[in-house]
């Protein structure tokens, strides 16, 4: 993005959108000609913004519906909470707090079955870090695997991934959730380096196991084992992962850091109660998402679908005017 100062001509110049072609289990995705939205169905008790609601199998089933009524491309489908404070990763297994794999396949297959049921052409993304879990679900019907820790927590998954021949989101991770809150901020110059040397030696770990690179889209991670600022220096960089050679996909919808960022820079929520309102986590959102569209994400994962369409429509038709 380029500002022209000098005699008061001021233009903004976007990035070329690159065109990609993500390859699936069963079928191909190409990104770039337009923005894909992928809708969020938790399958949890525990996550921090729906946890609960939709643990019920035939409520995530209607829920996942009614996301694809409401436009989204493809559905990102997840049964363990990897939110702030929580169990999930490599140091918890061995005291069995980490959610189980036989667990993790319980809450998710009947989702997963449920949805293809009455959308045989739904394309359908497994959120998880255990290969057990991602067999299971690719051979019920999933295209894509989501893995959150970028192949770092369990060492069977890129493998796994190459034997399947899935589609793959591979997510920076710095630490466990548990470890998140008291990891010091990186500050403005390191945060990138150490996101893009990341997914870097991830891509990497993937090409060594036979994972075909076409089928690899990254994800920088924001929010996970980034402070409040390191985030917004991460975003501001973002288009610089391209460089990467692989698509981006980019998860901002409801990350605290964002409502932290709205209220402080609107000045528009008064009290600590309303920051962390609905409404003013999906705005920030929102804002947000434009944002990372315009940095070059191919592919945005958001709970609030409808919001998400309208937001990618404007960021599309800016990229395209560029």
């Amino acid at each position: 993005m380029v500002w022209r100062l000098r005699g008061y001509n001021v233009g903004v110049i976007f990035p070329k959108r690159m065109a990609f072609e993500w390859q699936l289990r069963s079928t191909t995705l190409m990104l770039g000609k337009h923005t894909h939205v992928m809708g969020v169905v938790n399958i949890t008790p525990d996550s921090f913004s729906d946890g609960g609601r939709y643990l019920d199998p035939q409520r995530a089933i209607e829920h996942g519906l009614m996301l694809l009524e409401e436009g989204a491309d493809l559905l990102d489908l997840g049964a363990e909470s990897t939110r702030p404070g929580s169990a999930a990763g490599p140091s918890h297994q061995s005291n069995g707090m980490v959610l189980s794999a036989e667990e993790e396949q319980q809450r998710l297959l009947p989702v997963i079955e449920g949805i293809l049921k009455a959308r045989p052409g739904a394309i359908l993304s497994v959120d998880t870090y255990k290969a057990g879990t991602a067999r299971a679900a690719v051979a019920a019907g999933a295209e894509i695997v989501n893995d959150v820790s970028g192949f770092l927590w369990d060492p069977a998954m890129a493998e796994t991934c190459a034997h399947l021949q899935c589609g793959v989101v591979l997510m920076h991770t710095r630490g466990t959730p548990d470890e998140w809150r008291s990891q010091p901020p990186l500050g403005r110059d390191a945060v990138l380096p150490m996101v893009r040397d990341g997914l870097r030696t991830t891509l990497e770990t993937a090409r060594a196991a036979g994972i075909d690179e076409e089928r690899i889209v990254l994800d920088p991670g924001y929010g996970f084992g980034k402070r409040f600022d390191d985030n917004y220096y991460l975003l501001a960089r973002q288009t610089e992962l391209l460089a990467l050679g692989r698509p981006l996909l980019v998860g901002l919808s409801r990350k605290s850091f964002l409502t932290r960022g709205f209220s402080e820079l609107q000045g528009r929520v008064a009290s600590s109660d309303a920051a962390k309102s609905h409404e003013a986590r999906e705005i920030a959102g929102i804002a947000a998402l434009t944002a990372s569209i315009l940095a070059g994400a191919s592919v945005v994962r958001v709970h609030e679908v409808r919001w998400a369409v309208e937001a990618a429509a404007i960021g599309d038709s800016l990229l395209a005017a560029g």
